[in-house]
């Protein structure tokens, strides 16, 4: 995610960064363990609402979608079994059947590895020596914009055209603003997210952090919705910013995609470092967000590269079921949610193509065109290396209308904020399609974009006409 975020790096560098001071970190290692099944569970398929919301049951079977084995948890005497001395279990996955556990000693997770109800195990952190200090500007928030940021007798002030662009006004004027719709938000930081004024309004219905979740320890309870964050949570604004391209309402200034909507804000993301054990905590955020209920998935994350010497992703590995992290994506539409990622950022570098999980099928990745409609240099290309069509869809991410995390408004450029203008507009669409299934949708947005007749691995399908996409979910 750090790498999706380079141009914004350049050009701080640019203005003068100054050096930050580092602090020294304890070390310790992070292991993934397979499991081989999960035969002694005390969970029944027949009881899914011990370990899934209603909603999140209404959510399938209105799509005609079964609770099946992979939603059931990974069994707490498995897990029991790595909490020993020494030993500190992160978390789990349901659906791949892993177990997360952190340790300062790589005997005792070496000797977990040999336990018989392991099927393999991976190193997927190692700290480092130091990570730098994040100052705290919490403290420095804006209550009132500049008169400049505003555009007198336009609602939707400097965010219309973004909206414009993909034919969106026309479905907010027909009543669709995601009303009744949730998402989740999976990303590195939602810096005052709780007091920028321009976000008041926005329904947040729970945070959660999986990266340093204060007070949590074992397996994750996925059916709560009560978490306490620390100041990690709030040390970042990457993802106030992409909460704000959906939920932001400040008439004549900027209005989202989807001001209506419901949200949950889930950090996946350690800002701090590049390592596997991100793909665990996003994993965990998804799977925790299809528990509550959530109906779409917006991620402006990608992975490619690791450091450390972990092991990292070749251009061969991007077909969507290498990657733990690809794999987990390419469950959602399964589960009946539609999930947005970003491309990526590197179009401009040696990499050039997208990372993971933006290669999982089924989902809609989002690459970034300019004001009028020009790729933008930076902007991931394709396709997947099994031969799919990659970016699915392009918006706007060059000078892309947000909220800051001190309440300004900002023009930002990235993949990060072209997939939540693309996101909020999806669930608008849904909101008024609630017959159709999760797949539906998806086909639905490539259908309606420019290109789909004649896709490329620049573009995708194009630029997606929500209007077009509504008036033919309505007909069909």
């Amino acid at each position: 995610m750090k790498r999706l975020l380079f141009i914004a790096l350049i050009l701080t560098v640019a203005l003068g960064a100054y050096a930050k001071s580092k602090r020294p970190v304890k070390k310790s290692y992070v292991y993934r363990y397979y499991l081989i099944d999960k035969q002694p569970t005390s969970h029944s398929l027949a009881k899914p609402q011990h370990f899934l919301s209603e909603r999140s049951i209404e959510r399938r079977t209105r799509q005609g979608l079964s609770v099946d084995s992979t939603d059931l948890p990974v069994p707490r005497q498995y897990v029991r079994q790595f909490a020993v001395k020494g030993a500190t279990v992160l978390g789990t996955s349901r659906w791949q059947n892993t177990v997360v556990v952190r340790a300062a000693d790589t005997l005792v997770l070496n000797r977990l590895a040999q336990l018989p109800i392991v099927r393999e195990a991976r190193c997927v952190y190692i700290a480092p020596d130091s990570i730098e200090k994040n100052d705290d500007i919490s403290w420095n928030v804006h209550d009132s914009f500049n008169r400049w940021d505003s555009v007198r007798n336009e609602p939707y002030g400097m965010a219309a055209h973004q909206i414009e662009m993909l034919n969106g006004l026309r479905l907010h004027e027909a009543g669709l603003t995601g009303k009744g719709m949730v998402i989740a938000i999976l990303d590195g930081g939602f810096q005052n997210y709780d007091r920028i004024p321009a976000l008041q309004h926005a329904k947040v219905l729970g945070v959660r952090d999986f990266v340093e979740p204060a007070g949590q320890t074992g397996s994750t309870n996925y059916t709560s919705n009560t978490s306490s964050v620390g100041k990690s949570f709030h040390q970042i604004d990457h993802g106030t910013r992409v909460f704000s391209a959906m939920a932001a309402y400040a008439p004549e200034v900027m209005i989202g995609t989807a001001p209506d909507a419901s949200y949950w804000l889930l950090r996946s993301e350690d800002p701090a470092t590049e390592q596997p054990v991100e793909e665990d905590f996003w994993t965990m955020a998804a799977e925790f967000a299809d528990s509550v209920g959530v109906d779409v998935i917006n991620s402006s994350l990608g992975y490619h590269q690791y450091d450390d010497g972990l092991p990292s992703y070749r251009l061969r590995d991007l077909d969507g079921r290498t990657a733990f992290i690809s794999r987990t994506a390419s469950m959602l539409a399964r589960k009946g949610i539609v999930h947005c990622n970003s491309a990526g950022n590197s179009g401009i570098g040696e990499w050039k193509k997208i990372g993971v999980p933006a290669d999982a099928p089924n989902i809609l990745t989002v690459g970034a065109v300019d004001k009028k409609g020009v790729l933008a240099a930076f902007s991931s290309i394709g396709p997947s290396q099994d031969g799919r069509v990659k970016p699915d869809v392009v918006a706007l991410g060059h000078n892309t209308t947000l909220i800051s995390g001190r309440g300004t408004l900002v023009h930002d450029m990235g993949t990060s904020f072209s997939t939540p203008v693309t996101c909020g507009m999806v669930t608008c669409l849904w909101q008024g399609l609630r017959q159709l299934t999760a797949l539906q949708i998806i086909e639905l947005v490539r259908q309606s974009a420019d290109q789909y007749d004649a896709p490329n691995n620049i573009y995708g399908y194009g630029l997606p006409d929500f209007w077009k996409a509504y008036q033919s979910g309505i007909a069909h």
